[in-house]
């Protein structure tokens, strides 16, 4: 499109650096005025979750979106190989979950099924990403996982900085340090 005589040639309304600029805008005007009902929900869903408010407040400000499940590494669950059970305060914690998925990623040399029989408390168990996969290895194997769940309303708990690097490559809510979400 050409411009006539005396246009600037302002910004592009179409383009991401405005809707960017829209959104930004809106959620400024909007979380001043954040209405209280909305922010006691919030408190406890975050409760409902087991997390923080600030932790969960601050996932829901970065996404837009609600969490509805969870990824944990067996390092974060601390089962590290086939018959050893889910510690009991991971399992107290696990149990007080409610309206969230719970899902385990088995890290070799643990198997998917000896995850789920020692932490029957999660809705699913996968085998993980290998520590050192590719970023695009790392993403396929968590779209696998996840399956049709939008990956921006999972919040990974791990317990390794490698771990962490999932949440980049699987596009997740955030990453949360296991001492972090375990520790009452």
């Amino acid at each position: 499109m050409t411009s006539g005589i005396g246009h600037n040639g302002g910004p592009e309304m179409t383009g991401l650096s405005w809707r960017t600029h829209c959104w930004r805008a809106a959620r400024a005007r909007l979380v001043p005025t954040l209405p209280l009902e909305v922010v006691r929900l919030r408190v406890r869903r975050a409760a409902e979750l087991g997390l923080e408010y600030k932790t969960y407040a601050g996932i829901r400000a970065s996404t837009g979106h609600d969490l509805v499940a969870f990824l944990f590494s067996s390092n974060a669950l601390r089962i590290l190989r086939a018959g050893q059970a889910l510690p009991s305060d991971r399992a107290v914690k696990l149990a007080a979950v409610s309206s969230a998925g719970l899902i385990g990623l088995a890290l070799p040399p643990l198997q998917a099924a000896a995850l789920a029989q020692a932490a029957p408390v999660l809705s699913q168990s996968h085998s993980a990403p290998h520590h050192l996969a590719s970023f695009a290895e790392a993403r396929h194997r968590l779209r696998e996982v996840l399956g049709k769940t939008p990956p921006d309303t999972v919040l990974l708990i791990g317990d390794h900085g490698l771990e962490a690097e999932w949440c980049a490559a699987g596009r997740l809510a955030g990453y949360l340090p296991a001492e972090r979400y375990f520790t009452p």
